[in-house]
């Protein structure tokens, strides 16, 4: 089954006025669909470089290979091709004409040192994540202009999600993941999605010497997700420097695999903790690599908590991305362990987010939410507590218990 991606309308709009645009994200997170969806439509000519003669003519004579090139081509997985990106340059300062390169890549092309002097200012990037349950639901979400507009009415009548909720976050969003029909074959897709990733796309942009550590390593990042990154914590069954085990982070988050959530601060509070927070960017993934299944998840309430802090980060992550603002995330926490999950900043505007996984909301759920409100003041927009709920509850002003039905929608689930 083919989704719809919001991302797909920002894509339209980049390839009218920029050279070149950039489709980025994880493997199989469905760029190659969109890219060549919307190719077809416009008359481009698509090249895979996972085709290894493309890939071996465009590596021997990069100049020669995009001059041969049509007026309008995708050049997919360009991360392979580094020795491309001056060529590009060079052809877009000759040809400035908008939309004449339209690329892919499954790793993160501004970490890579070849890019950073060469199509700087040529180039529009769009991060294209995995299936939000918006997208899986095919209709588009408002949840954060409702966030920002504190426009939460005290309505009835939504949906409880149960043990179903444990269910859409072992799924994950990948395409291909959600299309295998039960657990055993979802893992065994992710086993060779993992696979994959080490022997190609790895080798393709770093020089790993221990490339067995990386699975393990990610297992270990799964099982830390939605809580502080301490490295000494990572580094240590590996028997590894913490420089050196940050460097292995660095590539997993270079493939989109992992992703660092900075601390919110203020100068006026001298107790907070400056510890980012580390996330998986698909749960999916971090149940294949835990080794559990929605059962033994909604069994275990901690794992459960972790996975699902870290499910709703990534969806408001991925609605942020068809947003008409630009957002900045952070967490919140102090040193007597008042915390916040998420924090939401647009324009000088704050939002906060609670996550828990129960049915039931109290008053000492909002402690972080209030403190934050304290501490922000009139740049304190709305605070609210997501729960499993049926109702949404005011909780004083600009607070709110909200139902996760509302980011998760009931028909995404049946």
């Amino acid at each position: 089954m083919v989704y719809p991606r919001f991302s797909e309308t920002n894509l339209r709009i980049a390839l009218q006025d920029t050279p070149v645009v950039l489709v980025h994200g994880s493997r199989q997170c469905g760029k190659t669909t969109l890219v060549q969806s919307v190719g077809n439509d416009l008359g481009y000519h698509y090249i895979s470089f996972d085709d290894d003669n493309q890939l071996q003519a465009a590596r021997v004579d990069p100049v020669g290979f995009i001059q041969s090139l049509p007026d309008k081509v995708i050049l997919d997985e360009v991360q392979r091709t580094p020795e491309l990106f001056l060529a590009i340059k060079t052809s877009v300062d000759q040809n400035r004409k908008p939309g004449r390169f339209l690329l892919t890549g499954s790793a993160n092309l501004l970490l890579l040192p070849q890019l950073a002097d060469s199509l700087a200012g040529r180039m529009e990037i769009i991060q294209l994540r995995p299936l939000s349950q918006s997208e899986i639901d095919g209709h588009a979400p408002d949840f954060l202009a409702q966030l920002f507009s504190a426009e939460f009415a005290s309505t009835a009548g939504h949906t409880r999600l149960g043990p179903t909720l444990a269910d859409i976050i072992c799924t994950g969003g990948y395409p291909s993941a959600i299309a295998r029909n039960n657990t055993r074959r979802r893992r065994s897709w992710y086993r060779d999605f993992i696979t994959t990733l080490i022997q190609r796309d790895v080798q393709d942009i770093a020089n790993i010497r221990n490339l067995d550590i990386l699975p393990r390593l990610l297992s270990l990042a799964a099982s830390q997700t939605g809580r502080l990154f301490v490295a000494s914590e990572l580094a240590a069954p590996f028997s590894l420097s913490r420089p050196t085990i940050r460097d292995y982070l660095t590539l997993l988050e270079q493939l989109f695999l992992t992703e660092q959530v900075r601390p919110w601060h203020t100068n006026r509070i001298s107790r907070l903790i400056k510890t980012p927070k580390l996330h998986m960017t698909d749960t999916g993934l971090a149940s294949a690599l835990l080794g559990v299944d929605s059962q033994t998840l909604w069994e275990d309430k901690p794992l459960m908590g972790q996975l699902l802090e870290t499910f709703i980060f990534q969806e408001l992550r991925k609605h942020a991305d068809w947003h008409d603002a630009d957002l900045e995330f952070y967490h919140f926490r102090n040193k007597d362990k008042v915390e916040v999950d998420i924090i939401i900043e647009q324009g000088r505007k704050f939002v906060g987010v609670e996550v828990k996984a129960a049915a039931t909301v109290k008053k000492d759920d909002f402690k972080g939410l209030n403190k934050l409100k304290e501490e922000l003041g009139k740049s304190f927009i709305s605070g609210i507590v997501l729960y499993d709920g049926e109702h949404v509850l005011p909780f004083g002003s600009k607070l709110y218990a909200v139902p996760l039905n509302l980011l998760v929608p009931a028909s995404a689930v049946t």
